[in-house]
């Protein structure tokens, strides 16, 4: 039986991890200091902005967050990470308290989406991540895959998300 209650339920959705992505993949956490790089001459969330402007055309695409950041520091402080524009796209997470979270954490990242995404079933939906690993065959062409060090700020992989967002915003296979 459908979950009629399963937000993003046939609507366009992005899949978005913040590592690799929105700021370089080497980001650590400390209990004082929270989180922090260790990337000389980049900053968290250094393309936050960047990924509002490629978002901007398309309201109708809702964020689903695939960041372990929802682990630390839970969903409602990770969704405020992203700041007022993006954040009330955000209808949910790949994780969710409810999930046994060992087992969650021994699924590549790939598997982590495909779980949700048949779940939500979404009219069409992206990823934007920075680890190819572990992604069904099926799911291999929603995948725009960033630098670890460059992430979102590398034009190739700006230039991909545009793409897959305009196809989404069509609801047409990308």
């Amino acid at each position: 039986m459908l979950d009629r209650k399963v937000k993003g339920l046939s609507l366009p959705l992005l899949y978005l991890d913040f590592d690799g992505v929105l700021h370089p993949e080497y980001c650590y956490w400390h209990p004082r200091k929270g989180p922090y790089l260790k990337a000389p001459g980049h900053s968290l969330f250094e393309h936050l902005a960047l990924l509002e402007r490629l978002l901007e055309p398309h309201p109708e695409v809702l964020i689903v967050l695939s960041t372990n950041w929802v682990q630390t520091y839970q969903f409602s402080e990770t969704a405020r990470k992203l700041g007022p524009a993006l954040r009330t796209r955000v209808i949910g997470a790949t994780f969710h308290t409810g999930m046994d979270k060992d087992n969650f954490n021994s699924m590549p990242r790939g598997l982590q989406v495909a779980g949700d995404v048949a779940r939500r079933l979404p009219s069409s939906w992206v990823a934007l991540d920075d680890d190819p690993t572990g992604w069904p065959a099926d799911a291999q062409d929603k995948l725009v895959r960033t630098h670890g060090l460059h992430g979102l700020g590398e034009e190739r992989a700006q230039l991909a998300l545009q793409i897959k967002l305009h196809a989404l915003a069509a609801n047409k296979p990308s």
